[in-house]
């Protein structure tokens, strides 16, 4: 079985990409061959799954070390917690709602089981016209489930800078879009500081310099605010065949 193996398979089937699909696809011809040379065939294995983080740079871990942003502090929590999953880091900093749709195309070329949406910070920043996000993230659900991937969506709290109807309408875009497209939703990635505001006790401890992004520490609170809501919605995803 080994020598079939090594002869029709080559080692990158745990790698990103065209290799980790041909590597399925070997490993389905692998036990074809067995069965037809009537060698035994091991029970199958079902490889982690694989969650793709969309967002801007509160996702890509701006300003962190490699080990400290969300992503990989998100996937030790999950692991941590019993769940065979990746988590892939499709973050970009800087990015708006219309950047991820823009890159989406690029974003499902690779193996995706579930994607965590996490866009709209810069939106806010930028004063963009809460309609012209909505339609952004409206395009990214809607792609998703045409692609029969599921999505969860994660909301930023808008403030009271450009007035009352922009806040109530980026605040009604996430819950609404999570509505139409019968997705799971954190209503706000920011929870912690947003609970800390809220108390009247400022949250500056748990932010970079630059007060827009969360240090390592503010990162830990806002994966074990989220984490219960991703591992219940990764409870729901179907794991991927080998």
């Amino acid at each position: 079985m080994s020598v079939i193996k090594s002869v029709l398979c080559v080692p990158l089937r745990y790698s990103y990409g065209v290799p980790a699909l041909f590597g399925k696809r070997c490993g389905a011809a692998v036990a074809s061959l067995t069965l037809a040379l009537g060698l035994s065939v091991a029970p199958a294995v079902a490889e982690p799954l694989r969650l793709v983080a969309l967002g801007d740079s509160l996702t890509q871990g701006y300003g962190l070390p490699a080990d400290e942003g969300f992503v990989p502090q998100l996937q030790d929590w999950l692991n941590a917690q019993g769940h065979d999953v990746i988590v892939i880091n499709a973050g970009v900093s800087g990015d708006t709602t219309a950047g991820g749709l823009a890159r989406l195309d690029w974003t499902l070329a690779e193996p995706v089981d579930a994607m965590l949406v996490t866009l709209g910070g810069n939106d806010l920043l930028r004063g963009i016209d809460p309609a012209a996000s909505r339609a952004n993230l409206d395009a990214i659900l809607a792609r998703l489930q045409q692609e029969d991937i599921p999505a969860m969506l994660a909301g930023m709290p808008a403030p009271g800078n450009y007035g009352p109807e922009f806040r109530d309408a980026f605040n009604r875009m996430y819950p609404e879009l999570a509505d139409a497209y019968d997705v799971a939703l954190v209503p706000n990635f920011m929870q912690p500081m947003t609970d800390k505001a809220d108390a009247g006790a400022s949250f500056t401890d748990l932010m970079q310099g630059d007060h827009i992004h969360p240090n390592a520490d503010g990162v830990a609170l806002i994966v074990e605010s989220i984490g219960p809501s991703v591992a219940a919605f990764l409870e729901t995803v179907a794991p991927a065949t080998p």
